[in-house]
This record gives structure tokens, C-alpha cells and sequence, in this order.
């Protein structure tokens, strides 16, 4: 009776003295672009909140998918979570016929940590410096003018897509990269592309650097790190704002105790000023979910959207 018992009793007490050790967050991007700033940022604060050391590993591939299973395989007992993004958990089950995980299924939302607005970039020596000379250049000189992006399911592809449309049907080369926006910068850094749609934390530093030129920003207003940089809006756009959310997420079948943790400590390291800084300075938003279930139908709600974006725009695996 004792023993039957205690084997009731034992995963509430387990649970109750979570965390015991160590814990990984997975990013399923290559250093370098927003997931992982995002992630190294918070990661320290993080870690400090939960009394235990939270690990950082990057698991970059096929568009964040890798990511993702990994996290969805795991074991749901709290010592792996997810920083997914827009990308790899809203458009990639519109994008990827096949994939072998559902997130909104197999994954339990926790809470949105960040917005990240995107900004349109260029090389310095490509001519065009702002949206209507992109527009004019590209019309003529059709076929010449090559973005970048992390892959053709990507949301960047996605948005440069939607302005090709807007434009009245600009043809630019599709230049694909793999393991994240990360690769995709550098390329453009490089001079193998002419331009792209990347988040702003990822460009941030080569914009700094003056190695990358800001044609526009694709949100509601000027960012405070970039006051030169005219909105899509202002560009004569209108509408075109977009954003790469992130949030944390954990395996499904991780108990309601160890979710509720982990949603106050991220809540409240999001709310750490230092944080709130340090992203700030990077082009970053901090936006956190009411609860976990608001979450999980923001997520839900996403996915849907950009499952229609994806059909329309007749996205594929590269």
C-alpha cells in the first residue's frame, strides 16, 4: 500500500522540485540571425529565473523542421524547450506537404517573448537606395536584379513575393540559402545577392557596420535604432507591415505544473529591463501572451493565416 502509494505520489513530488537540472532550448537556426540573438539574450536571465543553467543549441535545417522534431520527440518532462518563430512553426506546415510533426499538435505554446520587424536590405553598391528605385531598377532590368532568403517557404521569400505582386509582377531571381537567415545575410554581405527581406536583428549589426543599406522598414513606423529608414507605408506600400514573432515552446504531454513555470519565469525575464534593452537596440519588440492558451490560439490562428499566404503564392519545398 505504501509502495503503490509513493508511485502515486512520485510525479507530483518530482514535478514540485522542477528544475532539477540543467535545461536545453533548442533554436532551430544557425547562429547568427534573430532566433539565435533573441535566444542569447534572454537565455542568461532565463536561467537565473529557473535556478538552473538552460543551454543553448542550435539545430539548424530544412527551414527549422529539424528544430522542431527534435523538440517534438523529446521527452515531455520540461528539460527541452523551443524558441520557435513564425517561420518554423506557422508557415513551414503549409510550405512542407509531409512533415512528420505538427506543431500546433505536438508542441504546448508557453508564451510569445518577442516581435521582430522586418526590414528590406541592400548591398551598398547596388544602386536602387529606396523601395520606388528597387521598383523602377528591377522593371528594367527584368531577371537581374537576385534576393536572398532562407529558403522559398520562408517568410522572407513570402514578403518579397507579396511586393513583386504589389509592384505590378517585378521579375527578380530567387536565391535560396540554407540554415537560416544567418547564411542569407552573409551572402548579401558578400555581394552574391542584391537584396532581401530579413529581420531587423539580423541585419542590425552589418547595417551598423555600413556592409548592408536599409531601403525600408516593414512596419507600422520607424524603428528608434534606424530614424532614417522609411516604412513601407511611407514607401507607398501601405499595409505591407510584417513581423517575425518567437516563443517558447515544450514537447505536448509536459505537465500543466512545469508549463505554468515556465511561462512565469519567461514572462518575467522578458520584463527584466536589461533584456528589454539589449533587444530594444536591436530592432526587437517584447510582446508576451496572456497565458499559455492565448498563445496556443495565436498560434493556431497563424498558422492558418500563413497557410493561405503560402497556397497563394504557390510556395514549395527548395
Amino acid at each position: 500500500m505504501k509502495k503503490l502509494l509513493w508511485l502515486l505520489l512520485f510525479p507530483t513530488l518530482a514535478f514540485a522540485q522542477y528544475p532539477n537540472k540543467p535545461l536545453r532550448m533548442i533554436i532551430p537556426f544557425a547562429p547568427g540571425g534573430a532566433s539565435d540573438f533573441v535566444g542569447r539574450i534572454l537565455q542568461p536571465r532565463l536561467s537565473e529565473l529557473l535556478g538552473q543553467q538552460v543551454v543553448v543549441e542550435n539545430k539548424p535545417g530544412a527551414s527549422g523542421n529539424i528544430g522542431v522534431q527534435e523538440t517534438a520527440r523529446s521527452a515531455p518532462d520540461g528539460y527541452t524547450i523551443f524558441l520557435g518563430n513564425v517561420g518554423s512553426v506557422a508557415i513551414n506546415p503549409g510550405v512542407f506537404p509531409n512533415l512528420p510533426v505538427n506543431p500546433v499538435k505536438d508542441l504546448i505554446a508557453i508564451t510569445q517573448v518577442v516581435d521582430v520587424p522586418g526590414v528590406l536590405v541592400a548591398h551598398p553598391s547596388f544602386a536602387p537606395n529606396n523601395v520606388k528605385e528597387l521598383v523602377a531598377y528591377a522593371k528594367a532590368n527584368p531577371g537581374k536584379v537576385n534576393y536572398a532568403s532562407p529558403g522559398s517557404g520562408s517568410q522572407n521569400r513570402l514578403e518579397m513575393e507579396n511586393l513583386r505582386k504589389s509592384a505590378g509582377g517585378i521579375e527578380m531571381v530567387h536565391v535560396p540559402y540554407k540554415g537560416g537567415a544567418g547564411p542569407a545575410v552573409s551572402a548579401l554581405v558578400a555581394g552574391e545577392t542584391h537584396v532581401m527581406f530579413v529581420t531587423a536583428s539580423s541585419a542590425m549589426p552589418m547595417v551598423k557596420a555600413g556592409r548592408l543599406k536599409v531601403l525600408a522598414v516593414a512596419a507600422p513606423k520607424r524603428l528608434v535604432p534606424l530614424p532614417d529608414a522609411p516604412t513601407m507605408q511611407e514607401s507607398g506600400y501601405p499595409g505591407f507591415e510584417t513581423g517575425s514573432w518567437q516563443g517558447i515552446f515544450v514537447p505536448a504531454g509536459t505537465p500543466k505544473e512545469v508549463v505554468d513555470k515556465l511561462y512565469d519565469a519567461a514572462v518575467q525575464t522578458m520584463k527584466t529591463p536589461e533584456v528589454g534593452q539589449r533587444l530594444s537596440n536591436g530592432g526587437v519588440e517584447v510582446v508576451t501572451s496572456a497565458s499559455p492558451a492565448a498563445f496556443g490560439k495565436f498560434v493556431a490562428d497563424e498558422t492558418a493565416r500563413w497557410g493561405r499566404a503560402a497556397k497563394e503564392a504557390g510556395a514549395t519545398v527548395d
